[in-house]
Protein backbone atom coordinates (compact mmCIF):
# COMPACT_ATOMS: atom_id res chain seq x y z
CA UNK A 1 0.00 0.00 0.00
CA UNK A 2 1.42 3.58 -1.06
CA UNK A 3 2.42 5.80 2.02
CA UNK A 4 1.78 8.65 -0.25
CA UNK A 5 -0.81 11.04 -0.29
CA UNK A 6 -0.87 11.78 -4.69
CA UNK A 7 -2.89 14.25 -6.86
CA UNK A 8 -2.71 13.45 -10.70
CA UNK A 9 -4.00 16.65 -12.76
CA UNK A 10 -5.56 17.45 -9.27
CA UNK A 11 -7.63 14.61 -8.85
CA UNK A 12 -6.73 11.92 -5.78
CA UNK A 13 -5.33 9.15 -7.67
CA UNK A 14 -2.06 7.00 -8.05
CA UNK A 15 -2.87 6.00 -11.78
CA UNK A 16 -1.62 7.26 -14.72
CA UNK A 17 -1.68 6.63 -18.53
CA UNK A 18 0.36 3.78 -19.47
CA UNK A 19 0.62 5.95 -22.87
CA UNK A 20 2.08 9.03 -20.83
CA UNK A 21 5.00 9.99 -22.47
CA UNK A 22 6.86 10.67 -18.79
CA UNK A 23 6.64 6.50 -18.23
CA UNK A 24 7.46 5.59 -21.57
CA UNK A 25 10.52 7.88 -22.67
CA UNK A 26 11.22 9.60 -19.23
CA UNK A 27 10.01 12.66 -21.11
CA UNK A 28 9.18 15.39 -17.98
CA UNK A 29 10.87 17.53 -15.30
CA UNK A 30 10.10 16.68 -11.63
CA UNK A 31 10.91 18.67 -8.30
CA UNK A 32 11.79 17.40 -4.74
CA UNK A 33 10.67 19.85 -2.26
CA UNK A 34 10.52 19.80 1.96
CA UNK A 35 7.64 21.27 3.20
CA UNK A 36 7.69 22.12 7.09
CA UNK A 37 3.98 22.86 8.13
CA UNK A 38 2.78 23.61 5.18
CA UNK A 39 5.77 26.15 4.22
CA UNK A 40 9.13 25.41 1.58
CA UNK A 41 11.74 26.99 2.76
CA UNK A 42 13.44 26.56 -0.45
CA UNK A 43 10.11 27.59 -2.46
CA UNK A 44 11.23 30.32 -4.87
CA UNK A 45 14.24 28.22 -5.78
CA UNK A 46 12.18 25.42 -6.47
CA UNK A 47 9.95 27.55 -8.89
CA UNK A 48 12.92 28.84 -10.55
CA UNK A 49 14.57 25.51 -11.55
CA UNK A 50 11.35 24.45 -12.43
CA UNK A 51 10.67 26.79 -15.01
CA UNK A 52 13.91 26.62 -16.42
CA UNK A 53 13.44 23.01 -17.00
CA UNK A 54 9.88 23.04 -18.59
CA UNK A 55 11.62 25.87 -20.88
CA UNK A 56 14.83 23.73 -21.77
CA UNK A 57 12.47 21.18 -22.67
CA UNK A 58 9.62 22.91 -24.65
CA UNK A 59 6.77 22.20 -21.63
CA UNK A 60 4.41 24.72 -21.20
CA UNK A 61 4.83 26.92 -18.63
CA UNK A 62 4.25 25.50 -15.03
CA UNK A 63 1.36 26.88 -13.04
CA UNK A 64 3.02 27.82 -9.43
CA UNK A 65 0.20 28.91 -8.12
CA UNK A 66 -1.68 25.80 -8.81
CA UNK A 67 1.47 23.52 -8.04
CA UNK A 68 1.78 25.39 -4.42
CA UNK A 69 -2.07 25.00 -3.46
CA UNK A 70 -1.37 21.04 -4.71
CA UNK A 71 1.46 20.54 -2.96
CA UNK A 72 0.05 22.49 0.55
CA UNK A 73 -2.82 20.09 0.36
CA UNK A 74 -1.12 16.48 -0.01
CA UNK A 75 1.16 17.52 3.03
CA UNK A 76 -1.53 18.77 5.08
CA UNK A 77 -0.93 17.30 8.80
CA UNK A 78 2.73 16.43 7.88
CA UNK A 79 4.77 18.29 10.09
CA UNK A 80 7.70 17.98 7.70
CA UNK A 81 6.85 16.07 4.20
CA UNK A 82 8.70 15.40 0.96
CA UNK A 83 6.58 16.51 -1.28
CA UNK A 84 7.62 15.86 -5.21
CA UNK A 85 5.72 17.39 -8.23
CA UNK A 86 6.17 15.88 -11.87
CA UNK A 87 5.40 17.24 -14.89
CA UNK A 88 4.96 15.24 -18.12
CA UNK A 89 4.35 15.83 -21.99
CA UNK A 90 1.06 13.95 -21.51
CA UNK A 91 -0.31 11.34 -23.42
CA UNK A 92 0.53 10.42 -27.12
CA UNK A 93 0.91 8.34 -29.80
CA UNK A 94 3.20 5.80 -30.43
CA UNK A 95 6.86 6.98 -30.98
CA UNK A 96 9.39 10.02 -30.25
CA UNK A 97 7.41 12.48 -31.73
CA UNK A 98 5.89 15.08 -29.26
CA UNK A 99 2.22 15.38 -29.65
CA UNK A 100 0.49 17.97 -31.36
CA UNK A 101 -1.79 18.90 -29.37
CA UNK A 102 0.24 18.74 -26.14
CA UNK A 103 -2.16 18.07 -22.26
CA UNK A 104 0.80 17.71 -20.14
CA UNK A 105 0.26 15.51 -17.09
CA UNK A 106 0.46 17.10 -13.54
CA UNK A 107 1.33 14.66 -10.38
CA UNK A 108 1.58 16.22 -6.88
CA UNK A 109 3.06 13.81 -4.38
CA UNK A 110 3.77 13.47 -0.54
CA UNK A 111 5.37 11.49 1.58
CA UNK A 112 6.35 11.52 5.06
CA UNK A 113 9.79 12.88 5.59
CA UNK A 114 12.59 10.67 6.57
CA UNK A 115 14.58 11.15 9.61
CA UNK A 116 18.36 11.83 9.37
CA UNK A 117 20.33 10.84 11.62
CA UNK A 118 21.42 13.47 13.98
CA UNK A 119 25.25 12.26 13.63
CA UNK A 120 25.28 13.54 9.71
CA UNK A 121 25.46 16.92 10.90
CA UNK A 122 26.86 16.23 14.25
CA UNK A 123 29.48 13.55 13.42
CA UNK A 124 29.60 14.31 8.92
CA UNK A 125 29.21 11.67 6.92
CA UNK A 126 31.31 8.61 4.89
CA UNK A 127 31.22 8.81 1.57
CA UNK A 128 32.38 6.42 -1.66
CA UNK A 129 33.45 6.90 -5.31
CA UNK A 130 31.22 5.50 -7.97
CA UNK A 131 32.19 3.52 -11.21
CA UNK A 132 28.94 4.46 -13.19
CA UNK A 133 30.02 7.57 -14.59
CA UNK A 134 27.98 10.60 -15.83
CA UNK A 135 27.50 11.09 -19.21
CA UNK A 136 27.49 14.67 -21.15
CA UNK A 137 24.72 16.21 -22.34
CA UNK A 138 24.54 19.92 -22.21
CA UNK A 139 20.41 20.61 -23.72
CA UNK A 140 19.82 18.56 -20.16
CA UNK A 141 22.54 19.36 -17.80
CA UNK A 142 21.32 21.09 -14.27
CA UNK A 143 18.27 20.17 -14.86
CA UNK A 144 16.14 17.59 -13.19
CA UNK A 145 14.26 15.54 -15.75
CA UNK A 146 12.81 12.34 -15.00
CA UNK A 147 15.64 9.93 -16.82
CA UNK A 148 17.79 9.18 -13.20
CA UNK A 149 18.90 5.81 -14.81
CA UNK A 150 22.39 7.04 -14.03
CA UNK A 151 21.72 7.70 -10.53
CA UNK A 152 20.09 4.11 -9.75
CA UNK A 153 23.07 2.11 -11.19
CA UNK A 154 25.55 4.07 -9.17
CA UNK A 155 23.24 4.02 -5.91
CA UNK A 156 23.43 0.08 -6.56
CA UNK A 157 26.85 -0.26 -5.89
CA UNK A 158 26.98 -0.47 -2.13
CA UNK A 159 24.72 -1.39 0.62
CA UNK A 160 26.71 -0.61 3.50
CA UNK A 161 24.55 1.33 5.50
CA UNK A 162 27.34 3.48 6.89
CA UNK A 163 28.26 4.73 3.64
CA UNK A 164 25.66 7.65 3.30
CA UNK A 165 26.30 9.07 -0.71
CA UNK A 166 27.96 7.98 -3.80
CA UNK A 167 30.62 10.65 -5.28
CA UNK A 168 30.16 10.42 -9.76
CA UNK A 169 32.30 11.53 -11.73
CA UNK A 170 31.76 12.36 -15.77
CA UNK A 171 33.26 10.09 -18.73
CA UNK A 172 36.67 12.20 -18.60
CA UNK A 173 37.12 11.54 -14.79
CA UNK A 174 35.84 15.48 -13.09
CA UNK A 175 34.32 14.88 -10.33
CA UNK A 176 30.07 16.12 -10.60
CA UNK A 177 28.91 15.10 -7.75
CA UNK A 178 27.04 12.99 -5.26
CA UNK A 179 24.08 10.61 -6.88
CA UNK A 180 21.56 12.73 -4.71
CA UNK A 181 23.66 15.84 -3.74
CA UNK A 182 25.96 18.62 -4.85
CA UNK A 183 29.50 18.96 -3.76
CA UNK A 184 31.28 21.41 -2.38
CA UNK A 185 34.67 21.93 -1.07
CA UNK A 186 37.15 24.16 0.10
CA UNK A 187 40.52 23.95 -2.09
CA UNK A 188 43.76 26.22 -1.23
CA UNK A 189 41.26 27.89 0.97
CA UNK A 190 38.67 28.85 -1.54
CA UNK A 191 35.32 27.71 -1.74
CA UNK A 192 34.41 25.58 -5.21
CA UNK A 193 32.03 23.50 -6.78
CA UNK A 194 32.13 21.54 -10.06
CA UNK A 195 30.94 23.24 -13.32
CA UNK A 196 27.22 21.96 -14.37
CA UNK A 197 27.25 22.46 -17.79
CA UNK A 198 27.72 19.55 -19.39
CA UNK A 199 26.30 16.79 -17.07
CA UNK A 200 24.78 16.79 -13.33
CA UNK A 201 21.72 19.22 -11.49
CA UNK A 202 21.84 22.06 -10.43
CA UNK A 203 20.22 21.90 -7.11
CA UNK A 204 18.36 24.36 -5.04
CA UNK A 205 20.30 23.66 -1.93
CA UNK A 206 23.47 24.35 -4.07
CA UNK A 207 21.76 27.96 -5.26
CA UNK A 208 21.22 28.57 -1.42
CA UNK A 209 24.85 28.01 -0.47
CA UNK A 210 26.22 30.23 -3.46
CA UNK A 211 24.30 32.96 -2.50
CA UNK A 212 24.97 32.69 1.61
CA UNK A 213 28.66 31.98 0.51
CA UNK A 214 29.67 34.27 -2.85
CA UNK A 215 31.83 34.18 -3.89
CA UNK A 216 32.02 30.37 -5.13
CA UNK A 217 34.05 29.04 -8.09
CA UNK A 218 32.25 27.08 -10.11
CA UNK A 219 34.94 25.32 -12.08
CA UNK A 220 36.22 21.78 -13.06
CA UNK A 221 37.67 19.66 -10.05
CA UNK A 222 39.64 16.50 -10.09
CA UNK A 223 39.89 13.73 -8.11
CA UNK A 224 43.17 13.84 -6.95
CA UNK A 225 42.25 18.10 -6.28
CA UNK A 226 39.03 16.65 -4.19
CA UNK A 227 41.25 14.66 -1.99
CA UNK A 228 43.42 17.38 -1.24
CA UNK A 229 40.93 20.01 -0.14
CA UNK A 230 40.39 21.28 3.20
CA UNK A 231 36.79 21.14 3.78
CA UNK A 232 34.25 19.17 1.64
CA UNK A 233 30.36 19.13 2.07
CA UNK A 234 27.26 17.62 -0.01
CA UNK A 235 23.81 19.34 -0.18
CA UNK A 236 20.34 18.24 -0.60
CA UNK A 237 17.07 20.06 -0.88
CA UNK A 238 15.59 18.15 1.73
CA UNK A 239 18.38 16.89 3.63
CA UNK A 240 20.66 20.53 3.87
CA UNK A 241 24.16 20.17 4.07
CA UNK A 242 25.92 17.04 5.34
CA UNK A 243 29.44 17.75 6.10
CA UNK A 244 31.92 15.11 4.68
CA UNK A 245 34.39 13.31 7.31
CA UNK A 246 35.32 10.01 5.53
CA UNK A 247 36.21 10.11 1.66
CA UNK A 248 37.56 6.50 0.84
CA UNK A 249 40.58 6.57 2.82
CA UNK A 250 40.69 9.65 3.76
CA UNK A 251 39.35 11.58 6.55
CA UNK A 252 38.43 15.07 7.67
CA UNK A 253 37.02 16.99 10.61
CA UNK A 254 33.74 19.12 9.94
CA UNK A 255 34.83 22.36 8.61
CA UNK A 256 33.54 25.85 9.72
CA UNK A 257 31.50 26.44 6.52
CA UNK A 258 29.98 23.69 6.32
CA UNK A 259 29.08 24.31 10.34
CA UNK A 260 28.01 27.65 9.49
CA UNK A 261 25.44 26.32 6.99
CA UNK A 262 23.95 23.96 8.80
CA UNK A 263 23.24 26.41 11.19
CA UNK A 264 21.72 28.63 8.39
CA UNK A 265 19.78 25.65 7.27
CA UNK A 266 18.37 25.44 11.06
CA UNK A 267 17.40 29.04 11.12
CA UNK A 268 15.32 29.03 7.64
CA UNK A 269 13.37 26.35 9.08
CA UNK A 270 14.85 23.44 6.82
CA UNK A 271 16.63 21.35 9.60
CA UNK A 272 14.80 21.39 13.06
CA UNK A 273 16.32 23.08 15.44
CA UNK A 274 17.28 19.69 17.60
CA UNK A 275 18.88 17.92 14.13
CA UNK A 276 22.21 18.38 15.43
Amino acid sequence: MSTSRDLVDGAVSDRIDVRDRGLLYGDGVFETCLFVNGHAPLWPRHVERLRESCARLHLPRPEVAKLEREAVQVSAGMARAVVRMTLTRGSGERGYAAPRAMQPTRIVSAFPAPASARDWYRCGIRVRFCTTRLAAQPLLAGIKHLNRLEQVLARAEWDDTDIVEGMMCDTSGKVIGATAANVFAVIDGRLVTPALDRCGVAGVMRAEVMVQCAPVAVREIGVDELMRAEEIFLTNAVRGVMPVTALESRTWPIGPIARRLIAHTQAIGLLPEDAC
